[in-house]
């Protein structure tokens, strides 16, 4: 289902992103950021203030979703795809295709490299995703659904309640679904999310670099979920667009037979809006008058709705049974020629020649009027390209493959980035469960005690593996993790498997020595436990920083326990899609020092993507620098930050050196700075942009001076041990 949306209409109403404007009766307050555009932007890691939550911070999403009858729930939503309103009117008296595209919608914005987009949030109520041009009348959608919104309160979030609405639209037309899982939770503001440079909508003239669609990005307009239905640039040529849907698609997790299977079942049900021209729909929600309560595109022309409908500036529907799951989509593609064609808004589409096909299809609105089935130029790279055209044409002539292979790709694209099974809620789980997913063992034993504990960390400390290593081991493991899809993480052990343990940021070469150190100590350890109780890889990783760290903390003069809580288990490599995984390898991480030309921004850009990755707030994020750099944890051994005459010493040094103005910085070569001696005008320290970043920008310095300060070396050793367990604990799921 690539969606029904095309430049024409958006091109025709959207606002163009133009630079702040200060008038004498406009008193917006310019940003820091507009006076001084190259200052680093921190605004990623103030997302989301607990301030702009209605609900109490102990408010229980998980039991208040349980206490809800998901049948009972499920039966107003399908009353509600039924329910036809004179306001917006339901084509065929049914909502269903209008909720199967709000619910793709909702969740195609999921894109791999960043983990970023998706579903979870309900990112969807806010602009610039409740305006962008693929989004136009979902705006309806959502308040068709806000009845039952309103009934069920907080005990279902929109973010469930959207992807459910398409569960429910699918079900009611026919396909039986694999199931739903609840445990999205709302946002209550706008994600910053980096959607690409372009300041016009559908443009695309920044985000291709030499050819190649620039990473994170996944869409290949801006405003667009996925592609362009009428081809790149609306340039008709259906292999071109297979190319694009190819890379798009695949930047959303999506292989070809997941392609094939998504746009045919997308397009086997409801139908595109072009009924008239552009210019006869007003703004997008976010450019509306205050009047219009929210809603955009408003459309002048005819009745405004029903069949004047203007949504994408394509018109018309691909099958003959558009509120029916059948293998029509399929069958009409094969068995039909068709030949360009132009909708009444003056989009390009397909039309088949054939006689017998022109009354196929009856009117949405009108009784007794009919029309032809029609195509996208998406479509028809089902058909002309080599590789897509095997997976349809299979499809075609084995429907409950096809039936299967959709019911799968849809459970993917609308439960991708809800993170690990642990996370599911409800009674629709499915029992199956997939590679995708990210799976790790149940826990079959039980797990160490104090005293085991205590006896573990001796021997890890007796081992003769550096306080260096164990933390960069221990930091490599976890620091995977991303709250934005809720992958990675040290449970699993998956650093010891491929692709992770080959990734350079790991450092290959030492992570293979630790990790046969690390394995041997466990697997004694566990031989002198009582049968019934042993300890994973995975836990022996994240203990074995614990240890270092407390043990640096000892050589400071300071006695310190960092939390440590057992329970995770060790993956497989059958668990572990290796292809799947590539994605979460760190081209950047500040946090070690670590920079590689494949980074998608210059390495402080990428210091703020892996604290905001991370979850870290600013103080969280500096204090684990001055750790890291402190513990001399780089990449590699490297010396760059280490702004101490003791690593391997938890100290607050990094800060103290950083800020001593007796030390001038200048220079040294691509990305690297050196640290003179003011009076003796020798070299005494190395850095990156990242490590004097916490000089130079004014934010960071505050926080850097707290923790420089005669009295902030308790303070910074207790915030790097609760921001280090914070990334350590991450991806327990288990425990909440």
């Amino acid at each position: 289902m690539i969606r029904i949306t095309i430049p024409l209409l958006a091109a025709a109403v959207l606002t163009t992103l133009t630079p702040l404007k200060l008038s004498a009766t406009e008193h917006s307050t310019p940003s820091n950021q507009f006076w001084w555009p190259k200052q680093l932007n921190l605004d990623p890691l103030r997302n989301h203030n607990t301030r702009s939550n209605p609900y109490n911070d102990d408010f229980d999403y998980a039991a208040a979703f349980n206490s809800v009858d998901l049948e009972a729930l499920k039966a107003d939503i399908e009353t509600t795809l039924t329910t036809s309103q004179d306001w917006w009117p339901a084509d065929w008296g049914h909502y269903g295709g209008l909720m199967i595209r709000m619910a793709w919608h909702s969740a195609g914005t999921y894109r791999i490299h960043d983990g970023r987009g998706g579903a979870d949030g309900g990112q969807q109520r806010f602009n610039p995703l409740n305006s962008w041009p693929d989004n136009a009348n979902l705006d309806k959608a959502r308040r068709l659904l806000w009845p039952v919104k309103q009934k069920y309160g907080r005990n279902i979030s929109w973010a469930d309640l959207m992807i459910l609405a398409g569960n429910v639209a699918l079900e009611s037309m026919g396909f039986e679904t694999l199931g739903f899982a609840g445990g999205r939770i709302d946002d209550w503001e706008a994600d910053e999310v980096y959607w690409g440079a372009e300041t016009r909508m559908l443009s695309n003239d920044k985000r291709y670099r030499d050819g190649k669609l620039e990473k994170p990005l996944a869409a290949v307009q801006m405003g667009l979920i996925y592609v362009n239905p009428e081809g790149p640039n609306g340039n008709q040529d259906p292999l071109a667009a297979a190319a694009n849907m190819r890379e798009s698609f695949g930047r959303m997790a999506m292989n070809d037979e997941e392609i094939v299977a998504l746009v045919a079942g997308g397009h086997t049900l409801g139908k595109a809006h072009g009924a008239h021209k552009g210019d006869c729909v007003g703004p997008e929600p976010g450019a509306a008058p205050i009047e219009a309560q929210g809603l955009g595109w408003h459309n002048k022309c005819g009745k405004g709705n029903a069949e004047d409908t203007l949504t994408s500036g394509l018109e018309g529907a691909w099958t003959s049974t558009p509120t029916a799951w059948s293998i029509l989509y399929l069958d009409n593609l094969f068995r039909f020629q068709w030949q360009q064609t132009k909708s009444p808004a003056g989009a390009t589409q397909w039309a088949p020649i054939d006689e017998a096909a022109q009354q196929l299809v009856p009117d949405a609105h009108i009784d007794g009027k009919r029309h032809a089935p029609v195509m996208f130029t998406t479509d028809m790279a089902l058909k002309k390209d080599p590789g897509f055209r095997a997976i349809a044409e299979r499809f075609w002539k084995n429907p409950k493959a096809f039936d299967q292979a959709f019911a799968r790709a849809w459970f993917k694209l609308t439960h991708r980035d809800l993170g690990p099974r642990t996370r599911y809620l409800g009674s629709d789980i499915p029992e199956q469960q997939f590679v995708w997913q990210d799976p790790v063992p149940i826990r079959d034993h039980e797990m160490i005690n104090a005293e085991q504990i205590a006896t573990l960390k001796q021997q890890i400390l007796d081992s003769g593996l550096s306080v260096a290593e164990l933390v960069r081991t221990a930091w490599a493991s976890a620091s995977s993790y991303r709250s934005s899809d809720m992958r990675g993480g040290a449970n699993g052990a998956r650093i010891a498997l491929a692709p992770q343990k080959d990734w350079p940021a790991n450092s290959p070469d030492e992570l293979a020595r630790m990790l046969q150190t690390l394995t041997d100590l466990q697997q004694r350890f566990n031989q002198s436990l009582p049968e019934g109780t042993r300890v994973s890889l995975a836990d022996t990783i994240v203990l074995g920083g614990a240890t270092a760290i407390e043990q640096a903390a000892k050589r400071g003069g300071m006695d310190v326990k960092v939390p440590f809580k057992p329970g995770r288990t060790d993956a497989s490599q059958a668990m572990t899609d290796v292809e799947s995984f590539a994605v979460l390898e760190p081209n950047a991480d500040a946090f070690r020092n670590y920079y590689s030309p494949a980074a998608y921004g210059s390495p402080t850009e990428m210091l703020i993507e892996k604290a905001d990755l991370l979850g870290l707030s600013i103080p969280e994020m500096t204090a684990l620098i001055g750790g890291m750099r402190a513990l001399g944890a780089n990449s590699e051994g490297s010396e760059h930050g280490i702004l101490t005459d003791q690593p391997g010493t938890l100290s607050n040094d990094f800060f103290v050196n950083l800020l001593d103005m007796s030390t001038r910085w200048q220079k040294a070569g691509d990305g690297v700075y050196q640290g003179i001696d003011r009076t003796s005008n020798q070299p005494k320290w190395s850095a990156t942009s990242v490590d004097l970043i916490f000089g130079s920008n004014t934010e960071l310095r505050a926080v850097a001076e707290a923790y420089a300060s005669s009295d902030g070396q308790d303070e910074f050793v207790e915030d790097f041990i609760a921001a280090w367990s914070k990334v350590m604990l991450a991806d327990r799921f288990d425990l909440n």
